[in-house]
This record gives structure tokens, C-alpha cells and sequence, in this order.
């Protein structure tokens, strides 16, 4: 056999094993037809290649939904639904099983939120509390959110870290946005007070707030508040609630009760019994003894009705007497500054 005959049985050979390797194996690894992934940032330009030389095909924004084509290391090719196909960067994207858990999260925020407030910059959205779960997607400055849960969280040592240096810990909030659910950093987000209640937030740190009934004064309802500080401790959600009612003669809010010294965590709930007020709270003891108080209102009097074990439990305490907290008018106050997290 010719050395050029050798040449072209060898150039067949290479090529025959090309076509087997790109049928065999790239296809099925780069194919995707089916799958769906959703889109992480705000804004993100789906173009005509992943060459250095490309074209805008479209804008898509964060939840859009498309259909993947294929995939390489670091790209995706897509179809928006009912519109265009182009290439979008991997990282840039939230596959299907991702996105699913996060919906599931957000079917689970049901009862009223602990709070409400907005993110003061650009937030990474969390499935979990932690800078390394996976991203949900962003959530930009401005967004209004409803606050459901808190929680502090180590965070990861850095190779850099100071020696000796306390372990850090930050402040994570379960929060709601729109059609979004995920944990965001509460350093990030700025509460959002009702603004009847700012006035009384003068050297306290409010951080929960729920509405227990609502009164009619000239025509409009009057919400009465259930309100829950922070003061001092961080490992704490709250460690003092306040009870305002609405005082119609004056047309502004009165201080009904106000308790200490307790070692509270989210979530406070609100509920009607017979049509009565009641709101329980969820606390712990210096053994770490899990309990609720529950507290009846009746009218402008707020009394304590007493205590179920376990933060879980729906039961009521068995009716004792109870002494009977007097209302104690407050002063207005002076604007509030930040507070949160």
C-alpha cells in the first residue's frame, strides 16, 4: 500500500472516530433537550454565540423560564418560551430541582409576616441561611419584603481570618418577595415600620410587629399592635413585647402592657378564640426549655392566661387567675433611626 493510500485509510480512521465521539459521547453530554432552568440576575442579555464577536438576541429577567438546547462547560443554548434562542452563561442560571425547592419554601410562608422592609442594595437570595447555598436569584434595591424568620449563622473561617478571632456570626432573614421566597443577609434589609408606630420606637430596637384587632375612630379602623423588641442581645429575636392600643378620645396609641427580661424567637402569633384576641409566644429558659406564653386581650386590658410546653403545640393553658396589668399611657417620641437585623 502507497504512503498516500496509508494517509487517507488513516485521515478515514480519525474521522470515523470523530463522528462516533461526537454521537456517542459530546451529544448526549451537551444535549438537554427538556430541561428547563430559570434565570438568576435581574437583567441578562441572551446572545447569538459564545464567541467574543456576538449579538443581543433578547433581554430576559430574573424567573424567566426557558427551555435548554444544549450545554457546554460554560454556556447554555436556550429557547425563551414562545420567543427567540440564543446563549446564556451557565452561572447565570438555576436549574429546575433549585428552583422547585424554592418554590416549595415559598408555599410554606402562610401566617403573617414577623415584619416588613427593604432590601438598601442589590441581595443574593438564598435556598438556605448560609453565603455558600445555592442562589435563588437577586433581589433588587428597593425590593419590598415581608420578614417571616431570623436566624444567626457562623460564619466560614478564611484562610486569612485573624488567629484567635471570635467567631462571627450573621443575621439572616426568611423573607418573601413578590413571588420569590429565600434567606437574605439582615445587615442588607431595612424595616419598614408602620408609620403610626414610628413614634414610639424612640431608643428601642423594633423588630416584629402584629396586628391583633383593629378599632373604628371617626370612621376608619385603627389596627392594635402587638410589638417585640430587641434590646441589647443579638442571640435573641426579642427579649420585650409591647401592647398598643388605640385610645379614641385622644385619637393615638397608649402603652396596655409591657414585659421583659425574655428570651423570645420568631414566630409571634396572632389568633382570635370566640372572637377574643390572643397572641402566644415562643421562649426558652436558661436549660433550654422550649415553651409558649399565651396572653388574652380583652378590650384595652392584656393579661397573661399561661403556659403550654413546646413551640409547636396549638393547645390552650388551662384558665387560671391572673393579675391584671394596668394600661400605662406613653410618651410620643422623637424620630427612630435603623434598626433590625
Amino acid at each position: 500500500m502507497s504512503i498516500k493510500s496509508r494517509f487517507l485509510v488513516a485521515l478515514l480512521l480519525i474521522a470515523g472516530g470523530g463522528a462516533t465521539y461526537y454521537v456517542r459521547v459530546y451529544l448526549p453530554r451537551h444535549r438537554a433537550l427538556g430541561e428547563l432552568a430559570y434565570v438568576l440576575p435581574g437583567s441578562l442579555a441572551m446572545v447569538t454565540t459564545p464567541a467574543e464577536v456576538r449579538q443581543v438576541v433578547a433581554t430576559l429577567k430574573s424567573g424567566d423560564r426557558v427551555e435548554v438546547l444544549a450545554r457546554t462547560r460554560n454556556w447554555m443554548r436556550v429557547r425563551a418560551l414562545g420567543g427567540p434562542t440564543g446563549w446564556v452563561e451557565s452561572k447565570d442560571m438555576l436549574d429546575a430541582e433549585t428552583y422547585g425547592r424554592g418554590q416549595r419554601l415559598l408555599k410554606e410562608l402562610s401566617s403573617p409576616p414577623q415584619a416588613r422592609g427593604h432590601c438598601e442594595t442589590l441581595v443574593n437570595l438564598h435556598l438556605e441561611p448560609s453565603r455558600d447555598a445555592p442562589l435563588l436569584g437577586e433581589l433588587g434595591n428597593n425590593q419590598k419584603v415581608d420578614i417571616f424568620e431570623r436566624r444567626l449563622v457562623e460564619r466560614s473561617s478564611q484562610p486569612d481570618d485573624p488567629r484567635g478571632e471570635a467567631t462571627r456570626r450573621d443575621a439572616w432573614y426568611l423573607v418573601r418577595a413578590d413571588s420569590r421566597a429565600g434567606w437574605i443577609l439582615g445587615r442588607l434589609v431595612e424595616l419598614d415600620m408602620p408609620e403610626s408606630l414610628a413614634p414610639y420606637a424612640q431608643g428601642t430596637n423594633m423588630v416584629a410587629w402584629l396586628v391583633l384587632t383593629t378599632v373604628t375612630d371617626q370612621g376608619r379602623e385603627a389596627p392594635e399592635y402587638l410589638v417585640a423588641d430587641r434590646v441589647g442581645a443579638q442571640d435573641l429575636d426579642f427579649n420585650h413585647i409591647r401592647v398598643f392600643t388605640w385610645w379614641k378620645k385622644r385619637h393615638h396609641y397608649v402603652t396596655a402592657y409591657v414585659e421583659g427580661h425574655l428570651n423570645g424567637y420568631f414566630p409571634l402569633r396572632a389568633m382570635r378564640v370566640n372572637n377574643t384576641p390572643y397572641f402566644r409566644l415562643r421562649l426558652m429558659d436558661a436549660s433550654g426549655r422550649q415553651y409558649q406564653k399565651v396572653y388574652e386581650m380583652s378590650d384595652t386590658i392584656v393579661r397573661r392566661v399561661g403556659v403550654v410546653e413546646g413551640w409547636e403545640s396549638d393547645a390552650m393553658p388551662q384558665s387560671r387567675k391572673a393579675s391584671v396589668p394596668k394600661p400605662v399611657r406613653t410618651r410620643r417620641a422623637r424620630h427612630h433611626g435603623r434598626r433590625g437585623a
